[in-house]
């Protein structure tokens, strides 16, 4: 098999365990956790979200060119600790005794950690990847009903393309955070022996045409239709349909859709340009939301709810 193509085939099984992932803490740990926001239905939410991503992206770029990048790393390794320990500790938590539980999460959290610090490889860049991404799409996935996640993932898909293909700041954002080794990027080598830590600046490999040993994908590609997938699992009501429960079978049809999404988005990529993943990602999700409930609920109010 082709390296890219058997990378290609390793980045599709991290997107559906980190989704898979997120319906299991849902639906074994999260269920008696009070959501994010006050109203999940609040179509204002997707909104607000965009407002302080745009701000903190932003942000973030203007401390790069200042050279800051420390201060970088101490937000995003902060954020990253915190997430993984929440993960961690509310799963196993679900399985032992808290004294129990608290202290594997502190001490797998702290070794991450150390790692991420000391000696951040492609692999434990993914570990942290995979637990953040678990943990951020459960928490959204109780916090936001449907119609704020369709309009979050449709907002999204927007922002991403004009991001990559206009102000293309998302490119100058990735290659900053390649060069500081931070799990916001989820990295898979396309060849045994590949060092993260010997990896050039992205940029510069493609304004040079360069083959590239790994392939990259952004942590939000991942997260932001799984948040959809979770959101059919956790608020959709139960039914059965085929043998399954029907809010089941939705999460699955969507999380069908993303991967079909995914496949199409990898045509382009293999080519070796830059892509923006949040149009195809997002509209494969909500395809597959939309014919998933349909065939599950026979109806087409699809699971929105107005909250005015």
């Amino acid at each position: 098999m082709d390296s890219s193509v058997k990378a290609t085939v390793y980045m599709a099984l991290i997107l559906v365990i980190a989704q898979i992932g997120a319906m299991f803490m849902i639906q074994s740990v999260l269920a008696n956790v009070p959501p994010a926001f006050e109203n999940p239905s609040d179509p204002l939410i997707p909104v607000y979200y965009l407002i302080a991503m745009v701000a903190f992206t932003f942000a973030i770029l203007y401390i790069i060119k200042k050279k800051r990048e420390n201060v970088v790393r101490v937000i995003f390794l902060g954020a990253v600790g915190f997430t993984v320990f929440y993960v961690l500790l509310v799963t196993t938590a679900a399985f032992t005794y808290d004294l129990v539980a608290l202290m594997v999460s502190i001490v797998a959290t702290a070794v991450l950690m150390y790692y991420l610090v000391r000696r951040p490889e492609w692999y434990v860049i993914d570990t942290a990847g995979i637990l953040m991404a678990i943990g951020v799409i459960g928490i959204f996935g109780i916090s936001l009903s449907i119609l704020p996640v369709m309009i979050l993932l449709i907002i999204l898909a927007v922002y991403d393309a004009i991001s990559v293909y206009g102000t293309k700041h998302m490119v100058a954002l990735a290659d900053g955070v390649t060069q500081m080794r931070l799990p916001i990027l989820l990295v898979i080598p396309k060849h045994a022996g590949y060092s993260y830590l010997e990896q050039k600046p992205l940029k510069q490999q493609i304004d040079e045409g360069e083959e590239r040993e790994a392939m990259f994908m952004g942590l939000g590609d991942v997260i932001i239709p799984g948040i959809l997938v979770a959101s059919a699992f956790n608020f959709l009501p139960e039914a059965s349909v085929a043998g399954l429960d029907a809010n089941l079978a939705v999460a699955i049809g969507t999380l069908i859709g993303t991967v079909i999404g995914f496949g199409i988005l990898m045509r382009f990529v293999l080519k070796g340009n830059p892509q923006a993943g949040l149009p195809l990602l997002n509209g494969g999700a909500i395809v597959g939301y939309l014919i998933s409930y349909y065939l599950a609920y026979g109806n087409i109010s699809f699971g929105v709810t107005l909250s005015w």
